[in-house]
């Protein structure tokens, strides 16, 4: 989905002073010809899930267990039998949004040296807002430049939902590094990344992120020595031990424990979705792959087969048909439904790391209010430090909330968005090969009849 069509949701409180910086269900019965054998019953059953996940919802009630969508076969009279007039009924209009800032990124180039090998992508910036000097930057950009970027927002803002990040190195297993296939899917998930960030009501105006698409290599190196320095990164890598020893926190409001249930079963069921997925586009890949040694055999057997040469020879026709709808769809998998499902996985992963941060912040306010209980001087010094952790808590607290609810938003827009895709491309898929099909036993029926005609003349 495009970043432009993202939910605004409401501006967020600003973050503390201290704060800176699935069972598998049985395939889907007789496809169409030219259809591959490969399994969507479990595809669909765990979308379901995943998007029933919130009953409370109204505009999801398309998606729940109970809807005639997962039970009535492509043959039903009561199911409609048009793409447009099937996902017509599905279709979601994104809200009308002003946006003042425009990112795009392009142009990988490869960098090699005696050291290293490494790929840099151009961010173009365009912009309204006052405070960039200039309404159009162009600055080059590689992957450690956006980690450095999304781990200054994770520390200016611990309990912000902050986009993913593709994985350094072999996605999936799916592709080799540096081939051309990978560097546009990064090129893709990092354009997305920076789009998400923009979009944002809070991380937009993230200094951090204004330096990283205004200023130069040189400019922006410099910078990055500006960070908190290593004593700085132990102590807040000894405060997370020492709160994950402690154990869980005493009194997490029920909200944060409920985000953690969901979160839970989201992470089972997001995952089980891009297990099903990928194993679907490699079983389409196996077919597509077969099915191009399969037309050509029709085509060398006509050869020799005079009587039956142009039956054999429509065959093959269709099935090189087939052969290209079928690459085509799975070109739909690996564009649109693909990087959906591993995005969120790789979300999944964030949000539990989100509420752990949360725990943590109250954990440290848990220790210090038993501290002062079993402490009868210096109850003063305490008390103070205490209002400062309770203002921090609250702060954590109605940060995550807020981008809780915005995240959920563009979560159930994406699924809905992405799976609608999948339903259109799959009826146009099966509607063109039926109709290849189709016309091929139709123009062997005329054939036949002609025949049979001229025998019974005398």
């Amino acid at each position: 989905m495009e970043a432009g069509g993202r939910v605004p949701g409401p501006p967020l409180p600003p973050p503390s002073p201290g704060g800176r910086g699935g069972a598998e269900a049985d395939p889907d019965p007789d496809p169409p010809a030219g259809a591959p054998g490969a399994a969507r019953g479990p595809l669909l059953a765990a979308a379901v899930e995943v998007l029933a996940l919130d009953d409370e919802e109204d505009d999801l009630e398309v998606f729940s267990k109970d809807t005639s969508l997962a039970e009535v076969n492509s043959f039903s009279p009561s199911m409609p039998i048009s793409p447009s007039s099937m996902t017509n009924q599905y279709k979601f209009e994104d809200e009308p949004e002003l946006r003042d800032l425009f990112i795009t990124v392009d142009d990988p180039e490869s960098h090699i040296t005696a050291i290293e090998t490494f790929i840099t992508y151009r961010v173009v910036t365009k912009t309204s807002r006052g405070e960039f000097d200039s309404s159009e930057y162009e600055v080059r950009r590689r992957y450690q430049d956006f980690l450095w970027l999304k781990s200054k927002l994770e520390e200016a803002h611990p309990t912000l939902i902050i986009p993913p990040l593709p994985e350094k190195f072999i996605m999936k297993g799916m592709v080799e590094r540096f081939s051309d296939e990978f560097i546009e899917t990064r090129k893709k998930a990092l354009h997305k990344f920076l789009n998400r960030i923009a979009d944002h009501p809070t991380l937009t105006f993230n200094e951090d992120f204004k330096i990283f698409l205004t200023a130069q290599a040189w400019e922006l190196s410099s910078h990055k020595k500006q960070g908190p320095g290593l004593l700085s990164r132990m102590g807040q890598t000894v405060r997370a031990v020492a709160s994950s020893v402690r154990g869980g926190v005493k009194n997490r409001p029920e909200m944060f424990t409920e985000m953690n249930d969901y979160m839970e079963t989201f992470s089972q069921k997001i995952n089980v979705l891009d297990k099903i997925a990928h194993r679907i586009y490699k079983e389409e890949r196996e077919y597509f792959n077969e099915m191009k040694e399969y037309g050509p055999i029709h085509t060398l057997w006509s050869a020799s087969e005079e009587d039956i040469a142009d039956s054999l020879k429509g065959v093959a026709s269709c099935i090189d048909k087939c052969c290209k709808a079928t690459e085509k769809r799975m070109a739909g998998l690996s564009e649109n439904l693909l990087p959906i499902l591993h995005e969120y996985v790789l979300y999944s992963e964030i949000l539990m790391g989100v509420l752990k941060r949360r725990d943590q912040i109250q954990g440290e306010l848990d220790s210090r209010v038993d501290a002062l209980a079993n402490k009868k001087t210096e109850k003063d010094l305490f008390s103070e430090e205490i209002g400062k952790l309770e203002d921090k808590v609250e702060c954590a607290n109605n940060a995550l909330k807020a981008d809780w609810d915005r995240w959920k938003q563009n979560m159930q827009c994406d699924m809905r968005s992405t799976f609608t895709n999948v339903a259109e491309n799959n009826l146009r898929y099966y509607e063109e090969c039926l109709a290849t099909w189709e016309s091929f036993l139709a123009s062997q029926t005329v054939d036949l009849h002609v025949e049979e005609d001229s025998e019974d003349r005398p």
